[in-house]
């Protein structure tokens, strides 16, 4: 960031974005997150790349703001996803110098640059990502991930699939897209996200009886090293209903995950 980081020129940022008061001090903590060393903004603001920064709040703060976790989490119709990424978005542009032929030297870029915000819901089978990290499994917190687009993932089998055959395609879609960007001659891959809805988790935790750990395991096994660690995998239930699920491949440049509290 080439600019001083300010709770004002924050402030700024989300008048312009349109997000409400309550909404800055979401804005707030995601552009103090993405400063931390191991989120490598500065790679992922110059890169040439598809990479841009995807925000997931969690817990209360989520519902108490109205950040959508269920249908098109992902896509338009809610002012609170919309005001809050576009603001972020904007302090990386504005504040942090990441402008078109500048700073931000994308050679395509890619939509989620302009607002890419969604929430964690909290009635899914697996521990959320904040209770993961040490939270309370209903905290608020907010999670910055440095993303290289979304890729939409089918069930194996369809809706009566095992978990094995549910698992299977992420895994093939983590594997293509360490390939396609040149990941494979790195020695530590870092780590995997992936959004899968309700029905899905339930029916892979509820129906069939595996816990996350058996999860993250059979991926990390059957990936072949697609991932640092077990653990570096992280499902997260959002969206509505169906079974479709959605990969976020973090940008091969390199980057952490970053959740801080609220």
């Amino acid at each position: 960031m080439f600019g001083e980081l300010t709770p004002e020129a924050v402030a700024y940022q989300c008048v312009i974005a349109g997000a409400s008061p309550a909404e800055l001090p979401v804005v707030l903590a995601a552009a103090e997150a993405i400063l931390e060393p191991d989120f490598n903004i500065l790679g992922i603001a110059t890169t040439t790349g598809t990479a841009c920064v995807a925000l997931c709040v969690h817990g209360a703060i989520a519902r108490r703001l109205d950040v959508n976790a269920g249908t098109n989490c992902l896509g338009p119709g809610n002012r609170a996803n919309a005001s809050i990424g576009r603001a972020l978005q904007l302090v990386i542009r504005n504040i942090g110098g990441a402008r078109s032929d500048t700073g931000d030297m994308a050679t395509m870029g890619q939509p989620g640059k302009y607002s890419f915000c969604f929430a964690e819901r909290n009635d899914g089978p697996f521990p959320t990502l904040t209770a993961r990290r040490g939270l309370g499994n209903d905290s608020s917190a907010i999670t910055v991930m440095g993303v290289s687009g979304t890729a939409e993932v089918l069930p194996g089998d369809g809706e009566g699939a095992t978990p094995e055959a549910i698992l299977s395609p992420i895994v093939a879609a983590m594997k293509a897209a360490i390939v396609m960007s040149g990941q494979g001659r790195k020695n530590e891959r870092g780590e995997q996200v992936f959004l899968l809805p309700l029905e899905m988790a339930d029916k892979i935790v509820r129906h069939d009886g595996w816990d996350l750990a058996r999860v993250q395991r059979h991926m990390f096994e059957q990936g072949e090293g697609v991932a640092r660690a077990p653990d570096a995998i992280h499902p997260i239930v959002t969206g509505g209903a169906g079974y479709k699920m959605t990969y976020l491949p973090i940008w091969g440049g390199g980057s952490q995950t970053v959740t801080r509290p609220l």
